[in-house]
């Protein structure tokens, strides 16, 4: 079905379809229609016509049922007639016309191309021209439906024109009446005021007479405040609120002159309020009962409501606050807070005045306070808040003392919140303060060790080094060291360095175990520098010695009381070691301990050197083999220098003689080595061997009489060396010098040829077949517990012609 726009359809032949495309190429595309309106107002375009031009009409559909609308005049009526375009044609419309022309001569020329069709021409034409009319027709339909609706809508417009135009002119008469009505209102204004006044003259006419009595009643509110009435001051202020609140309302809020001295005396009122909060505890004992009016009067006050526009007292809140300044002042004011030194005795006294201020409270003041003031728990507050303070003011001034650091330290974590304190069982539950945060942070413990040790560390360093000075300053007088009762040096300098480290410790105990660690940390550091020093100070005294600067009349001596000294030291050093230590905390001051202990037997070992050396020089020799004089000399020697070891404790002592005999013994070797005396024949080799038999027998003896274990003793090399020389067969040499090797592991090619350079009687093949038994079977271990001997002897090298290119020397 075909919508009311759309053209009928109608047979299409050939040539139709031609003159319809050329219309359809003309009109945009769309054949025998026209566009179909978008909304209520439509735009039409007519495109295609051989003599129509472009029509645009913008209508609105014409109402059912609109009322008639009012003439118009025709000056009017032509106005709003829709007028057509005009301009010049269509661009495209000639060419929409030769396009048509061109299809409906090709159409023609299909249709009649052949001669029996012509006969039909006139047909043709008569049904062209009238679908050609009856088109026409449409059309003009079409536009005047068109027309029609846009007439109406015109119409329409005109009326809703009008209308706005009678609603305008409303709004104007509206408008000025309003003003009118505006300059009525101010003419009325004057009356207005007039009434308001007559109001308030009326009402005060009414309160005049208790107007007139402001004045005196200001006066004597003052006088009750003056003499600490506060009750019946709240009561004559009240009054006088009252009536200023009631003058208020009907005075539209106006302030009456006689009312301008009611603040000031409110607030003197809160001021004497306060300042018997302030002192509620000397008013507890004194004048209970100026202090509960004060709290009734801070309480009535706070469930006060007024109309008038001020600010709500908080006296409630005054009070609670001035009772806390008060508390503080009283007990942390800045008069005292502790000086520089009296932190103890504050401290001390602070122990004795919280407590009893506690207990003053819970008996006194909370009785003359409302329950939910909580005075109890109040008081705890505020003075451990205000202890907490001081303290932060404290640590942040001058730094403390260590005395001052670790009092305060001990007295914090332990005499606070013990029971002789905070934790006093004589104080109600409401006293408690476990719930309170630490008196001291984190930071400030951290703080306060570190203050304490540093002062700690430099005090004992100079201790330390004053001991170590005292005792130095000893080590060049002309009298020997001092001796205990069993006859052994002694010094209390010992003594003196692990007593003040060991009460350093003990004393951290009281405080905490960090404390504690760290102070023993410091202290084995300070011990290991000052075993450092006292190293020091024993190598410039021993220089100073032997190079004649400050030469010491009992030198060995005194180098045997250090050695006692550091037994003492390594004996009695486990004090510092407490059970909390972790094992092997000690093993740095062992070391440098031990360290001491080599130091001062390599001195003394120094100095027994210096008068053996030239006894040595002459040994071995031909009076050697023959008189037991030289040793019985070195014997001699050494028998003397060690007669002072019987001062020195055990097991030093045996160290001592054992290092000394080890010496001896190296001394001995060395000049063996040194190739000085070539035996010449079997006698000589007999006599050499009898030598060293009766040299180590003698060795043996003087050590054994000095104290030192046979076990321990280096003599017995000489007997292995004997039986070296005292060979007969040198063939054999071979097993003997491997003996010597299982001995002593140490011994080298060298040692082995000076000592077949002192038989006189050895080979070249000998020699090499002695030196190689040192090569053959597995590498010998050292014995366990056993001692270098050879390795510390040099030997002489070999001349070169006796060494071959597979020999040690090549």
């Amino acid at each position: 079905m075909s919508q009311w726009w759309e053209y009928p359809a109608l047979p299409r032949g050939p040539g139709e379809r031609a003159i319809l495309k050329a219309k359809a190429i003309c009109g945009g595309g769309r054949t025998g229609r026209l566009a179909k309106p978008a909304g209520p107002r439509r735009s039409l375009q007519l495109r295609g016509a051989p003599t129509l031009r472009a029509l645009t009409w913008t209508f609105a559909p014409t109402p059912t049922s609109a009322p008639a609308p009012p003439a118009m005049d025709s000056a009017a009526r032509d106005k709003m007639q829709p007028a057509l375009p005009s301009g010049p044609e269509w661009p495209e419309q000639e060419r929409a016309e030769q396009l048509a022309r061109g299809a409906a001569l090709k159409w023609a020329s299909g249709i009649f191309y052949r001669p029996e069709q012509l006969a039909r021409l006139g047909q043709y034409r008569s049904r062209e021209v009238q679908r050609t009319c009856s088109l026409e027709a449409r059309i003009k339909s079409v536009v005047q439906s068109y027309l029609e609706g846009v007439k109406t809508g015109v119409r329409q417009l005109a009326w809703a024109l009008e209308a706005v135009q009678g609603a305008r002119e409303a709004l104007g008469q509206a408008h000025v009446l309003l003003q009118g009505m505006a300059e009525a209102a101010q003419t009325l204004e004057p009356l207005r005021e007039q009434v308001v006044q007559h109001k308030q003259l009326q009402a005060m006419s009414h309160l005049l007479p208790r107007l007139r009595a402001v004045p005196a009643a200001l006066a004597h509110t003052q006088t009750l405040i003056d003499a600490q009435r506060l009750l019946e001051a709240y009561v004559s202020l009240w009054e006088l609120e009252q009536l200023q609140e009631e003058t208020w309302a009907p005075l539209g809020g106006l302030e009456l002159p006689v009312f301008e001295g009611l603040g000031p005396l409110a607030e003197a009122l809160g001021q004497a309020v306060e300042a018997a909060a302030g002192a509620a505890g000397r008013l507890a004992r004194e004048d209970p009962a100026l202090l509960v009016a004060a709290m009734r009067v801070a309480e009535v006050d706070a469930g006060r409501t007024t109309s008038l526009e001020q600010a709500a007292r908080d006296w409630r809140q005054r009070c609670l606050r001035a009772l806390q300044e008060g508390l503080e002042r009283i007990h942390f004011g800045t008069p005292l807070q502790p000086g520089p030194g009296a932190l103890a005795e504050w401290l001390e006294a602070l122990r004795v005045a919280l407590p009893a201020e506690l207990a003053a409270a819970e008996a006194l003041v909370a009785p003359c306070c409302p329950p939910h003031y909580n005075v109890v728990r109040l008081w705890a507050h505020t003075l451990h808040s205000g202890l907490r303070r001081c303290l932060q003011q404290l640590l942040e001034g001058p730094q403390l003392e260590a005395a001052d650091a670790f009092t305060l330290l001990h007295w914090a974590l332990h005499v606070y919140l013990g029971p002789e304190m905070m934790g006093s069982l004589e104080l109600g539950p409401e006293a408690d303060v476990s719930d309170l945060e630490p008196l001291l942070t984190l930071e400030n413990i951290e703080q306060l060790e570190t203050i304490f040790v540093a002062k700690v560390q430099a005090s004992v360093a100079q201790w330390l080094q004053k001991a170590l000075d005292g005792d130095v300053a000893e080590w060049g007088r002309e009298q020997e060291p001092d001796t205990d009762p069993s006859g052994f040096y002694h010094s209390p300098m010992p003594a003196i360095v692990l007593q003040i480290l060991e009460e350093n410790i003990r004393v951290t105990r009281m405080v905490s175990e960090s404390l504690q660690r760290r102070v023993h940390g410091m202290a084995l550091s300070e011990l290991s520098a000052f075993l450092r020093s006292f190293s020091d100070a024993l190598i410039r005294f021993s220089r100073d010695h032997l190079r004649g600067e400050a030469t010491a009349p009992h030198y060995v001596p005194y180098l045997l009381a250090t050695l006692n000294h550091q037994s003492a030291l390594s004996s009695s050093v486990s004090v510092l070691q407490p059970d909390w230590v972790a094992p092997g905390a000690l093993a740095p001051v062992e070391a440098a301990l031990d360290e001491l202990q080599r130091r001062i037997c390599l001195l003394v070992l120094e100095a027994l050197l210096a008068e053996l050396q030239p006894l040595f020089a002459a040994l071995p020799s031909r009076r050697w083999l023959s008189s037991p004089e030289l040793l019985d000399d070195v014997c001699e020697r050494t028998a003397s220098f060690c007669q002072d070891f019987r001062h020195v404790r055990d097991p030093a002592v045996q160290l001592l003689l054992a290092e000394a005999e080890r010496t001896v013994v190296l001394q001995y070797l060395r000049a063996l080595m040194q190739g000085r005396l070539v035996c010449r024949g079997a006698d000589e080799r007999t006599q050499a061997a009898e030598r060293l038999r009766h040299d180590a027998a003698q060795l043996r003896e003087l050590f054994l009489g000095l104290g030192l274990e046979e076990s321990v003793q280096c003599a017995p090399v000489l007997l292995a060396l004997r039986e070296l020389v005292n060979l007969r067969d040198p063939t054999l040499l071979g097993l003997e010098v491997a003996g010597l090797r299982q001995q002593f592991p140490d011994v080298s090619e060298d040692h082995v040829s000076a000592l077949l350079d002192l038989r006189g009687d050895v080979s070249r093949e000998q020699r090499l077949a002695a030196l190689s038994s040192l090569q053959a079977g597995p590498q010998p271990s050292p014995p366990a517990g056993g001692r270098a001997l050879f390795s510390l002897v040099p030997a002489p090298a070999p001349p070169l012609s006796s060494c071959l290119p597979s020999g040690s020397c090549a």
